[in-house]
């Protein structure tokens, strides 16, 4: 592993700031000043500024985001956030992606900065799947546009899959799935067609689920999870 990346695994800082304080001198390896870009191995002793530098593992949960919380480590305006609902203890965890103030459902929370780079990058087109429900009765055809992409805040959305599991006088249920992650996208896109998301809920990601996660409860995810999550 680069030196940089351990550091930043470790909690010291980015990649970026770890790679000034490596060049200004006060990162060493087995007591040796280290140098850009050296790799390093279990066994070795690292230090920054004479304290010595563990690897921490990294944590891995899901949690079934309620209404009401915003997705960030803290709020200067005192709303509740996703960090309310973990352990006192967790450490440096910060959720991955983003689910707006009145959504709720699926979120990663991690350690792993480089999994969560992986999993918001777009390039990577990691699919997330929603249950919208919107007032009144919708057609498959209604729901064409979407699928084919709609234009909001500029630009045309890529195409997604979107079906209706429910519909009735008052009301329809539509599970979406798509592979970017703008700002409240999804509920723009329906009002691209005259429609008002009045539920939103990430049910999926990838084919990781909830499984039966209830509100506001996390779970740690298990290897296979995890390996799954890398393999998107």
């Amino acid at each position: 592993m680069r030196i940089n990346k351990f550091l930043a695994a470790a909690g010291v800082a980015s990649r970026r700031e770890c790679d000034s304080l490596i060049a200004d001198g006060k990162v060493r390896i087995n007591g040796k000043v280290a140098k850009l870009g050296v790799e390093v191995s279990e066994g070795d002793e690292i230090s920054v500024d004479g304290k010595i530098v563990t690897l921490k593992r990294n944590e891995y949960y899901i949690l079934n985001k309620p209404k009401g919380y915003i997705c960030s480590v803290s709020d200067d305006r005192g709303r509740k956030t996703v960090m309310d609902l973990m352990p006192a203890n967790v450490g440096r965890i910060y959720p991955v992606g983003r689910l707006d103030y009145d959504s709720e459902g699926l979120l990663i929370m991690t350690t792993d900065g480089e999994l969560a780079q992986k999993l918001t990058h777009p390039s990577h087109e990691v699919p997330k799947t929603y249950l919208v429900k919107v007032e009144g009765t919708l057609t498959e055809a209604v729901l064409n546009p979407i699928r084919s992409g709609v234009e909001i805040d500029g630009y045309v959305t890529k195409k997604c899959k979107a079906h209706i599991v429910e519909t009735n006088k008052s009301y329809t249920k539509i599970h979406i799935t798509i592979t970017e992650g703008k700002n409240r996208e999804v509920r723009k896109m329906f009002a691209a067609i005259g429609k008002e998301v009045v539920f939103l809920k990430r049910i999926k990601l990838g084919e990781l689920t909830l499984r039966g996660l209830a509100r506001g409860a996390f779970r740690k995810l298990d290897k296979e999870e995890i390996d799954y999550l890398y393999s998107l």
